[in-house]
């Protein structure tokens, strides 16, 4: 058994290496991160561009030290005391090129409203179909009689 999954083929398609980037930010920072990363990476993902994924919202939790930005800049703060905060977790896949890795970290830290925020990465494999977009699947989008899900933003 191998972790290289690089010459891994099916009828269905292929993986590719990436680097899976997750990013703990405010509900409304999303779009200005992602708009960040756009002038670095097109973040595609085959015929598409501008791909992430966004988590629900959640919460996130620290304890910030003597010293640290929250004492230094919000009043009434006392050392020791627990923030709680709403948080989502906002994914991208890049290819896994460190050079790339580099400009797309610099440009999220650019953005970010944390001096310390958590980004997780990962190197993974990601599914890249056979791409088909006359295909008689019945159940794309475009065959299965419920066509794409309403649409969030419009």
């Amino acid at each position: 058994m191998t972790d290289d999954l690089s010459a891994y083929q099916a009828k269905s398609g292929r993986l590719e290496p990436v680097f899976t980037i997750e990013i703990q930010t405010l509900p409304e920072d999303t779009d200005r991160i992602l708009d960040e990363i756009l002038k670095v990476h097109p973040l595609g993902y085959g015929n598409y561009g501008r791909n992430a994924s966004i988590s629900a919202v959640g919460r996130e939790t620290a304890r910030p030290n003597a010293g640290s930005t929250t004492e230094n800049h919000v009043e009434g703060f006392k050392v020791g005391g627990t923030e709680t905060y709403p948080m989502v977790e906002l994914k991208i896949s890049i290819e896994r090129d460190t050079e790339v890795l580099a400009k797309v970290m610099d440009a999220i830290l650019h953005v970010h409203h944390y001096e310390e925020p958590v980004i997780f990465v990962r190197e993974d494999w990601v599914s890249r179909a056979n791409y088909n977009p006359k295909s008689d699947n019945p159940n794309r989008f475009w065959n299965n009689g419920r066509g794409l899900p309403d649409n969030l933003e419009g």
